[in-house]
């Protein structure tokens, strides 16, 4: 069983920074993925990193400005945000697939089956 945990979100101006950290509970040896939703938006994956080799994976809307990493002795997930535009304003959560040996999917949430309960990112002057 997992518990996932997102932390760090906030208000930022534009050209601004955030780190955002999922919490993991159970084992950190899983595909995690982070997704967000603005409203009146569908769901939408951001980054997410494989629990088979640890290699990270990006949607070209935030490629060259987020950045995921894993912490084990922490078991946490960050993803470090740059650069942030109006258009980064969003609810985001973490998610993890269950799998130790898995590639991430950043383009289909329903292989993730626990979920945190978000954290809310505005990013305005």
């Amino acid at each position: 069983q997992f518990e996932l945990v997102e932390s760090g979100g906030g208000l930022v101006q534009p050209g601004g920074s955030l780190r955002l950290s999922c919490a993991v509970s159970g084992s950190i040896y899983s595909s995690i993925g982070w997704f967000r939703q603005a409203p009146g938006k569908e769901r939408e994956g951001v980054s997410c990193i494989s629990s088979n080799d640890g290699s990270p994976n990006y949607a070209n809307s935030v490629k060259g400005r987020f950045t995921i990493s894993r912490d084990n002795a922490e078991n946490t997930v960050y993803l470090q945000m740059n650069s942030l535009k109006p258009e980064d304003t969003a609810v985001y959560y973490c998610a993890a697939d269950g799998e130790m040996w898995s590639l991430c999917d950043l383009y289909n949430p329903y292989v993730y089956a626990f979920w945190g309960q978000g954290t809310q990112v505005t990013v305005s002057s």
